[in-house]
């Protein structure tokens, strides 16, 4: 029976493959990189903002005080990607050291926050909901990111974080 935290843990697996491949690339590489960048926030957006909503709730509702620093922690690492890291990659030229870069820093922030969910929340999910429970929330996933509001908060998140990049190159430029 397939189950939440699979499917989460293969997102995972599949964001640390097109991030190594982001840095695999060069400075010439600029059309390729753009690629790449849309890959990663179309399968990152969507499950950090279900996550958001959904996943870290169902944590939180079962969570004991230091699962729930964990619970803590993991958001607020969302929130420095969405605010400041994809803002940084986003507002950067595609062909300069500055885009590999912060494109490096996001690639090493997604890899860090993806391995303490796996070793803390997952592990912990395990013994906090039962396997029927974990499927029932890998069907939720499954049709939440067929709906039309996982589509409409994907790109309000993209259009968000493009903004904030074009603003944030203009004021700190490298």
């Amino acid at each position: 029976m397939p189950d939440i935290l699979t499917t989460l843990q293969h997102e995972h697996d599949q964001l640390r493959a097109l991030f190594e491949r982001m840095n695999a690339t060069e400075d010439a590489q600029e059309q390729e990189r753009l690629q790449l960048m849309e890959q990663i926030e179309q399968l990152l957006i969507p499950h950090a903002k279900w996550e958001e909503t959904v996943f870290y709730p169902a944590f939180a509702e079962r969570a004991d005080h230091a699962q729930l620093k964990t619970h803590a922690a993991a958001i607020e690492e969302h929130r420095a990607v969405e605010m400041t890291v994809l803002p940084d990659v986003k507002g950067a030229d595609a062909g300069s050291r500055q885009f590999a870069g912060s494109a490096q820093v996001f690639g090493e922030l997604i890899d860090h926050h993806a391995t303490e969910e796996e070793n803390k929340i997952f592990a912990a999910m395990r013994e906090l909901y039962d396997a029927q429970e974990l499927a029932d929330l890998d069907a939720q996933y499954a049709q939440w990111k067929e709906s039309s509001f996982a589509e409409v908060m994907t790109a309000y998140a993209k259009t968000k974080t493009a903004v904030q990049g074009a603003f944030r190159v203009h004021d700190n430029p490298l």
